[in-house]
């Protein structure tokens, strides 16, 4: 059994490591790249991707001893026909010594215009929860979305599609396919780089609706100086078939400072 355990955990942390490495390279080279004009002036070019990175870190000792760490890494490139969205997040907590937080999530997605609103994607996401136990989620599959909203300011969105899940729930290995729906909205305040979000996800499994998964955001970001803000959200996520042993509903609030490039 215990070689299965490994066989089935090491390529998804394989591909996970090799995700955020891409995130992370591909946001350092968009943060120094430069170009150079014939009169010699270091001139700086305008990235089409558009990065940021958020830490979150919260501590307490006295009557209570715990901590809390945090990181996000957003990257986004979009054109006239084509976007891609990369993103990876954890969080690590002890509570006296215990864990009581310890996830790790990325995911990649790929869009492709047909017009200004309507388009096709292609979505992976890859999780691992060990306090929820679960130890790999990885959900792939296609899908079609539509922006109701599509301003320089503001957008919403609206997603509809399937999907395959593979996980391994304790010590219980499954593979399902499910539907997905979702929704996502952000605006963007002209000033001081505020902005707000909102996301909404629900994955239920095609032939057992009552094995469904929904994955919820809402945050509020506020510029504190240039290219650095001040940002606080909720995470919910809600397996109604969890783990043995383990609550159907986890929550997060995270508040934390992003830098954007």
């Amino acid at each position: 059994m215990a070689a299965q355990i490994v066989f089935f955990v090491r390529p998804f942390f394989n591909q996970m490591k090799k995700l955020i490495a891409i995130i992370i390279i591909a946001s350092g080279i968009t943060a120094v790249f430069a170009d150079t004009s014939t009169n010699g002036v270091v001139q700086e070019k305008k990235s089409p991707w558009e990065s940021n990175a958020s830490l979150g870190f919260t501590l307490t000792r006295g009557n209570s001893d715990t901590s809390l760490f945090t990181a996000k890494v957003l990257t986004a490139r979009k054109d006239i026909y084509n976007e891609w969205l990369l993103g990876a997040d954890g969080a690590y907590g002890e509570n006296s010594g215990v864990e009581n937080a310890d996830s790790v999530h990325s995911f990649g997605q790929w869009n492709h215009l047909f017009s200004e609103k309507l388009y096709s994607y292609m979505r992976l996401d890859g999780l691992h929860d060990g306090i929820a136990d679960i130890k790999y989620r990885i959900t792939v599959g296609p899908g079609a979305g539509y922006y109701f909203l599509k301003e320089t300011n503001t957008t919403l969105s609206a997603e509809a599609g399937g999907a395959e899940v593979f996980e391994q729930l304790g010590s219980v290995h499954d593979s399902f396919a499910t539907l997905r729906l979702a929704e996502t909205f952000e605006h963007k305040f002209a000033e001081h780089g505020a902005r707000v979000w909102q996301t909404f996800e629900i994955l239920p499994q095609v032939d057992n609706f009552n094995n469904y998964i929904v994955n919820a955001e809402i945050g509020i970001e506020a510029g504190i100086a240039r290219n650095l803000s001040l940002q606080s959200y909720i995470d919910d996520s809600f397996d109604n078939q969890p783990a043995f042993g383990r609550l159907r509903n986890d929550v997060k609030l995270v508040t934390g400072i992003s830098y954007k490039f």
